[in-house]
């Protein structure tokens, strides 16, 4: 029973920060599909904040993957992967969401671009403090 409640933590994080991700870049990607229709030339400026909500995905692999080693550890291991699941879901889907508003603000405005990425970046941050803990929290 407890390997099963170690692969549920391992399996939960991933999905639910996989699930934020692709809503996330779904709405990023249809905001810069938008902007893009009406001018290709913002293309450059627009990337970064289209890509920006599938760090958490990667952030929910990546945790995954380190402690895959500990899934006899059972609810040790879940409790050190929900966090990161539950917070890189929603911190996902939120940035998204910001991130989109941003793309959308370079349509109407390109000029300040490069200060646009800070407010999705300071979503970014409460993921990685997530992942941080994740993985500082002993297991085993």
């Amino acid at each position: 029973m407890e390997k099963f409640i170690g692969i549920l933590g391992l399996s939960l994080c991933m999905i639910l920060c996989g699930a934020g991700s692709a809503f996330g870049l779904y709405k990023t990607g249809s905001a810069a599909a938008g902007v893009l229709s009406e001018d290709n030339k913002k293309f450059s400026k627009i990337i970064v904040l289209a890509l920006l909500p599938a760090t958490q995905g990667i952030y929910g692999f990546v945790l995954a993957v380190m402690k895959i080693g500990a899934i006899a550890q059972g609810w040790n291991l879940f409790g050190a992967m929900i966090g990161l699941g539950i917070t890189g879901m929603l911190s996902a889907i939120l940035q998204g969401i910001t991130a989109s508003s941003c793309i959308y603000a370079i349509g109407k405005n390109s000029a300040g671009s490069g200060k646009y990425v800070l407010f999705p970046a300071m979503i970014e941050f409460y993921a990685i403090l997530s992942l941080v803990l994740g993985i500082m929290i002993p297991v085993a």
